[in-house]
């Protein structure tokens, strides 16, 4: 499934139209008949229900309209609110007006209301449809609006937003003044990417996609570059292990990291590779934390190395580390590394040296922050996986700034560097070189804790070891890491989720994932 800007939706609105002669009108109702379907199937039947819709002068108020008039028919009891004058609906919102009235549809105009009017309607609604503003917003909210959304927030039971909470960017996620906080979001046709980001991922609740009639054709001639990551996509991407296999055929992964005080990092990495069906793990990291390590994951081969004053890998470790990496498949290089200065070298050193697809993450992303151009002089292929604050440090902007304009960032960076970019957040998106993006969907709040990062790249590495393309090992890791931190919430619930708890159940997500795709 595609996710699209505010202006690509707005042109395959007017391509329906145009090219393929779908009357706008009906792309309308194909809306509200839908909204009306799912609110059904997420909360039961609307007979007898009281509804309050919220609507505005635009096509988003038009299907408000329209939806109000197909949960009268279907027996709720509904209240237009209309935050406009009556004269300002023009085209198929109008329209939409229109027939709401002459059915007798009860309606409040701007003017003829007070707030407290609202209050009184919105307090005993089972729902509220909030149809005010859609992808088209681009101000903010202010005055007598601002606080129609604030009493909505404040007073209803349940609020359902009609494509996209008033008051989020359809393109950013920023909240423009305020925002209407959805228990539940019904967007039309795709996605939008305020769904995915900054305020738009919580203000939109539970969201559901409808199907308002684009032809498929319509969909595949736009060329959309970004995408969900769903079981469609990642489908065929690992198959079922074959009776004669052992573990010199399923891949054999470098771990290069660790420092005093962060044993735990590389311990993460190595195990959520080997869960993922790695056949062998050797870590490379400091001698002094090497015995500690064993004891604690006794399935993962060791190399001690040379370390600093400070508990760190020495640059008299580089002759061992390129040794080391004969004979294996995949490298992943970074969590708990340090900045030392004698660490980072090595990093630059393995990304000009090495031919194998490495993944970097932390410390290492740390590194190659301090001397970006190396990326040029890259000797393989190279996956890295920044959260927003590593991801400002390799551009030069703050986390902020990163989170504004996430989508843009990640792709401009693996273009300009012809690198795979895992930009993690919520809702992790990953960056080809070639200008697609995919954007996760798996995963929940609880994941919000020390080590997920590491597992995802053990995860990934691990997949690419086994023979996986970077890209789609890259693809399958995010989502199954994501899969199986939801596995792990179900278990555990999601205050106190520790990594391990997602590692323990990367292997019943891989069971699941193959059993979906059998």
């Amino acid at each position: 499934m595609h996710i699209v800007t505010a202006a690509e939706m707005k042109a395959l609105d007017k391509d329906a139209t145009a090219d393929y002669k779908i009357p706008s009108l009906l792309l309308m109702e194909n809306a509200a008949r839908g909204m009306v379907d799912e609110i059904e199937v997420n909360y039961g039947k609307v007979k007898k229900k009281v509804v309050t819709v919220i609507a505005g002068c635009g096509n988003n108020g038009g299907d408000g309209l329209a939806a109000a008039r197909h949960l009268r028919m279907r027996g709720a009891l509904v209240k237009v609110y209309l935050f406009s004058k009556e004269v300002l609906l023009r085209g198929d919102a109008g329209i939409s007006l229109q027939i709401w009235q002459k059915t007798d549809g009860a309606l409040r105009e701007e003017g003829a209301f007070t707030l407290e009017h609202l209050i009184s309607d919105v307090t005993k609604s089972d729902f509220v449809i909030d149809a005010f503003l859609g992808t088209g917003l681009s101000h903010a909210i202010i005055g007598r609006h601002a606080e129609m959304v604030e009493i909505i927030n404040r007073c209803a039971r349940r609020i359902i937003a009609c494509d996209i909470p008033s008051g989020i960017s359809a393109d950013t996620g920023e909240i423009l003044g305020v925002a209407i906080k959805a228990d539940a979001t019904l967007t039309m046709a795709m996605p939008k990417r305020g769904h995915f980001m900054q305020e738009g991922l919580s203000h939109s609740g539970a969201l559901s996609v409808i199907d308002i009639g684009f032809p498929d054709a319509l969909i595949e001639k736009k060329k959309l570059n970004v995408s969900l990551i769903g079981t469609d996509v990642v489908q065929g991407f690992l198959s079922p292990r074959l009776k004669g296999v052992h573990k010199g055929t399923m891949g054999h992964l470098l771990v290069i990291a660790g420092s005093s005080g962060k044993q735990g990092a590389p311990q993460m990495t190595s195990l959520a590779a080997l869960r993922s069906g790695t056949g062998l793990v050797t870590t490379a990291l400091p001698k002094s934390i090497e015995k500690g390590f064993s004891h604690q994951a006794m399935e993962i081969m060791t190399l001690p190395l040379p370390e600093t004053k400070l508990g760190s890998i020495a640059m008299g470790a580089e002759k061992r580390l390129l040794k080391a990496v004969e004979g294996k498949t995949a490298l992943a290089i970074g969590p708990g590394l340090s900045q030392h200065p004698d660490s980072q070298h090595l990093v630059l050193k393995l990304i000009t040296s090495v031919s194998l697809p490495m993944v970097i993450d932390a410390d290492g992303l740390n590194a190659v922050a301090v001397e970006l151009v190396i990326l040029k002089k890259k000797k393989g292929p190279l996956i890295l996986t920044p959260h927003p604050g590593e991801m400002g440090r390799l551009i030069g902007k703050s986390a902020a700034d990163v989170q504004k304009d996430r989508f843009n960032i990640a792709a401009a960076f693996a273009n300009l560097w012809d690198v795979i970019l895992v930009l993690k957040d919520a809702r992790t998106i990953v960056a080809f070189p070639d200008g697609r993006l995919w954007v996760n969907n798996t995963g929940n709040p609880g994941m919000a804790t020390a080590g997920m990062g590491d597992a995802l790249t053990g995860m990934i590495a691990g997949f690419i070891a086994q023979g996986l393309s970077p890209e789609d090992a890259t693809l399958l890791a995010v989502f199954l890491h994501g899969k199986a931190g939801d596995l792990a919430a179900a278990q555990r619930g999601e205050a106190g989720l520790l990594t391990s708890d997602l590692i323990d159940e990367i292997p019943k997500a891989i069971v699941e994932y193959l059993k979906e795709h059998s």
